[in-house]
């Protein structure tokens, strides 16, 4: 089973999606650590439950990338239309089962984030 572990201990992943939805799309931005040997496992299941999430309300993308040389990161940046959309597919029962479905010692580091316009270098 995955562990979910929390890059921002001031605001949990769990805290993040419940917070107040204000309608604006999302961005879950999630880092995974595949255990030693069982990088392709990972993905597998990764493979699973993007399926489930690609299925539900709300759902715009996902693109998964992955560490090169040996690396065992994985990262899966997937654009939601509003939080409570995230939120809602997250929670669904058939979802939650996937995470069962990672080999033992895996982990994941997911964040909720949003675009940010800065002047000069990128629009929001």
């Amino acid at each position: 089973m995955i562990e979910l572990r929390d890059l921002d201990v001031s605001t949990p992943f769990l805290a993040q999606l419940q917070a107040a939805d204000d309608g604006q799309p999302v961005t879950l931005v999630n880092t995974f650590v595949a255990p030693e040997g069982k990088i392709d496992e990972v993905i597998d299941v990764w493979r699973q439950d993007s399926v489930i999430m690609k299925a539900q309300p709300g759902f715009i993308s996902a693109q998964l990338y992955r560490g090169i040389g040996d690396s065992r990161i994985l990262t899966n940046v997937a654009v939601w239309e509003n939080l409570t959309c995230l939120r809602d597919a997250f929670m669904r029962e058939e979802f939650q089962k996937t995470l069962t479905l990672y080999p033992d010692e895996s982990i994941a580091h997911p964040i909720v984030v949003r675009k940010v316009a800065v002047p000069g270098v990128c629009v929001a």
